[in-house]
């Protein structure tokens, strides 16, 4: 049915592709031409079926062939297993059979080892004199060669008798107390080896034929060891005294010997010598060197490469150096002691100097650090606090002899070529940290950065403590000002003190900073620094300006009073009292100088204004106004003068004096509208003034009520604030209360 069906389909395809090829009249007359490639098509395709039967059938025969020949092949297995299994059964009863052979053959065996080792057996006592006497005479190949048969007798007959199925415990002791002496002969060439190799270093500079020749013993001993270990895991005999690792014990000699050599050089101790460590390393610096030399040319002709004596040899220094240099810091080290110890090993150890000599070239990544980093880290914190402990004491001890020098009652001699007051102070204290930091950088980059966070600390507490003594002599002089009779002079010193610390600080910036090294913390540190001794500066000045104004105080009390109407004398005496401290700031360095006339112009127009905003004085007319007015812008302008006589160039930029003649020309003003005026300038020039200020002002005038005085002001303020006008700087009315 199905070969039907597809017949069918094939004829109904066939129609299709019949019909499809003609469907023109034209086409009729390539029906040949279609046959033809029709018949040619099917031809190639019948071919192709008969190819692929017959690859088939071909494949059929061999696989047929395959299996007749696996069938044949299974039968004689079966055969075979067959033969050998009937085979196996005799077996159990030849074994009995040959039992007598065995036994035969042991007692063979053992014949011929006894036979092989007769002369030695016969001849042990004398066999071990004679080796003993090689020993003394430091025949070291003739000692190993006789001590080598004499072992291997005792050896070969004590595993003849653990073959044995019934071994006899009498025989084992008889036999190892019979070669006693054997295992003590090798204790004593041990002993001669151990005493060899503990001088190496020595020996082979003059016979390293010695070396060699302990050396080729060791090896030997070695191989012996490796044979017996593996009869051990075949038979489980291990002879007596094996493995005797002499490899193993040859390395812990000259590690022993590199360690006593390391301990030796330490030849002082500190109450001996004060450079004891110094020393100490330079000597040990110099033997690693030539000990280093001698393994890299002497030794490595001498030792078997497999020993890779000159790494061998880095790592033993290194261990040993570093253990004793443990125990010495464990000991307590003491000042410098702390920077000749972190800079050898941070330094000296692995540079040029030693494992990077140009001789060595020691990679010293592979080896590692010479002293933990915990340790190194310890440290350098110890000697930070002997370095702290070392400016406290030096700062106390500087800052006593400033406070001595203040009331000796004698005027400072600090003055430099210009005439500048100062003290040795500052440069004491920073030639002190600039020392340090030299012998900080000789040793990393690390531990100066942390000396230079732990400088800037202390010279900021040696500021906070510079600040307590200038109040304790400040008050001390006010209580009674006839104790110090340099009091000017010595705080003029103080103030160019302070300004030469914050240069100085700045110089020490430039030489120290490292752009990127330092983070916010030290940023923060300086900038303390800097703030403290600029403060500082600034109250000195202070100070130094309030001991003129005590003078002062009672002149500027007198100021726009009933009796000021009348004379000149308290702003006449104002100037010259100024002029004459003026001539004593001459020693100010300029900065400084320019700082005080800056704060004593302030300082003046302050009490000026505070003395018309106070209202001591009340004018009953116009002409009292105006003349007061007039006298007012005339003092104004006097001591004016005065400031721009002794520094022009601070005087002349905006003068707080202006704000005096601002004042002045409100209560000269008669018109209403040009009080308002004047009123609104005032404001606008001089945002920080307060409506207090300008009520009081316009009280003095005596001819506007207090309250109607208040709504003027309040209007123009008002006015004032809804205009948009650029920030202007504080002026003095911002001081004034």
């Amino acid at each position: 049915m199905e070969v039907e069906q597809l017949e069918a389909e094939a004829k109904a395809t066939a129609a299709k592709h019949v019909i499809n090829m003609l469907q023109r009249p034209g086409q009729l007359e390539k029906v040949e031409q279609y046959k033809r490639r029709v018949s040619r098509k099917k031809a190639s395709v019948e071919a192709m079926l008969k190819t692929a039967m017959q690859s088939q059938l071909d494949g059929v025969r061999v696989g047929l062939n395959q299996l007749q020949s696996a069938l044949q092949d299974i039968r004689s297995i079966k055969e075979n297993l067959k033969w050998i299994e009937e085979s196996f059964s005799v077996v159990p009863e030849l074994y009995m059979k040959l039992q007598d052979v065995r036994d035969e053959n042991m007692r063979h065996s053992q014949y011929v080892t006894a036979m092989e080792n007769l002369k030695h057996i016969f001849t042990v006592p004398e066999s071990v004199e004679k080796t003993k006497q090689w020993i003394n005479e430091g025949k070291l190949l003739h000692t190993h060669q006789s001590l080598t048969d004499l072992e291997n007798s005792r050896d070969d007959l004590l595993y003849e008798l653990h073959k044995l199925p019934n071994q006899a415990l009498a025989d084992k002791i008889m036999l190892k107390a019979y070669f006693e002496d054997v295992e003590q002969l090798s204790h004593l060439l041990e002993k001669q080896l151990r005493l060899v190799l503990s001088r190496t270093l020595n020996t082979v500079r003059k016979e390293p034929t010695v070396i060699v020749t302990a050396l080729r013993i060791i090896e030997r001993e070695e191989k012996a060891d490796s044979f017996t270990l593996q009869r051990q895991r075949q038979s489980g005999f291990l002879p007596p005294g094996r493995p005797k690792k002499w490899r193993a014990m040859a390395l812990q000699v000259l590690e022993k010997a590199v360690a006593q050599r390391i301990e030796g050089t330490q030849v002082d101790e500190r109450m001996d010598n004060k450079m004891w460590l110094v020393r100490y390393l330079e000597l040990t610096r110099q033997l690693i060197l030539e000990d280093l030399r001698v393994v890299k040319t002497l030794c490595v002709p001498c030792f078997p490469p497999q020993y890779d004596i000159v790494n061998k040899y880095v790592n033993m220094y290194h261990t040993c150096l570093s253990q004793h240099l443990q125990d010495i810091i464990q000991n307590g080290l003491e000042g410098n002691e702390y920077v000749s110890m972190l800079a050898w090993i941070t330094n000296t150890y692995p540079g040029a100097e030693l494992m990077q000599h140009p001789e060595l070239k020691v990679d010293v990544s592979v080896i590692g650090p010479l002293l933990p980093t915990e340790l190194v880290e310890d440290l350098q914190q110890r000697y930070l606090k002997y370095m702290e402990g070392n400016y406290v004491e030096w700062m106390q001890k500087t800052l006593e002899t400033e406070k001595a020098d203040w009331g000796n009652g004698v005027p400072p001699e600090g003055d430099d070529q210009e005439g500048y007051y100062h003290t040795s102070a500052p440069i004491i204290i920073f030639q002190m940290i600039d020392q340090n930091l030299q012998v900080t950088k000789t040793i990393s980059q690390d531990l100066t950065f942390k000396a230079l966070l732990l400088s800037m600390e202390q010279v900021t507490q040696y500021g906070k403590m510079y600040r307590e003594a200038i109040l304790e002599f400040k008050i001390g002089h006010f209580e009674d000002r006839s104790q110090i009779p340099y009091f000017t002079q010595y705080m003029i010193t103080i103030v160019n003190n302070c300004l030469h610390f914050t240069e100085l600080a700045q110089q020490m910036k430039q030489h120290y900073w490292r752009p990127g090294l330092h983070d916010n913390e030290a940023g923060m540190k300086l900038e303390a620094l800097l703030n403290t001794f600029q403060h500082l500066r600034d109250e000195a000045a202070k100070f130094l300006l309030e001991e003129a104004f005590l003078d002062l105080e009672l002149h500027f009390q007198d100021l726009v009073t009933s009796k000021w109407l009348g004379n000149n004398i308290p702003v006449d005496t104002i100037c010259v009292t100024l002029e004459d401290y003026f001539q004593d700031y001459i020693h100010l360095r300029p900065r400084n100088f320019d700082y005080v006339i800056t704060e004593a112009q302030n300082l003046v127009a302050k009490r000026y204004i505070s003395s018309m905003l106070q209202r001591k004085l009340s004018f009953k007319t116009y002409e009292e106004r105006r003349d007061a007015a007039v006298k007012i812008m005339k003092e104004a302008e006097q001591i004016k003068a005065v400031f721009i006589r002794i520094a022009p160039k601070v005087a002349k930029f905006d003068s707080p004096f202006e704000i005096i003649l601002s004042l002045a020309e409100v209560l000269k003003s008669e018109d209403p509208e040009i009080l308002s005026l004047d009123l609104h300038g005032i404001v606008d020039k001089y945002p920080d003034v307060t409506q207090d200020h300008l009520t009081h002002l316009l009280s003095l005038r005596g001819d506007i009520s207090r309250s109607e005085a208040r709504e003027k002001v309040a209007y123009i303020l008002k006015n004032n604030k809804s205009r948009q006008r650029p920030t202007i700087p504080k002026s003095i009315f911002s001081l004034i209360p």
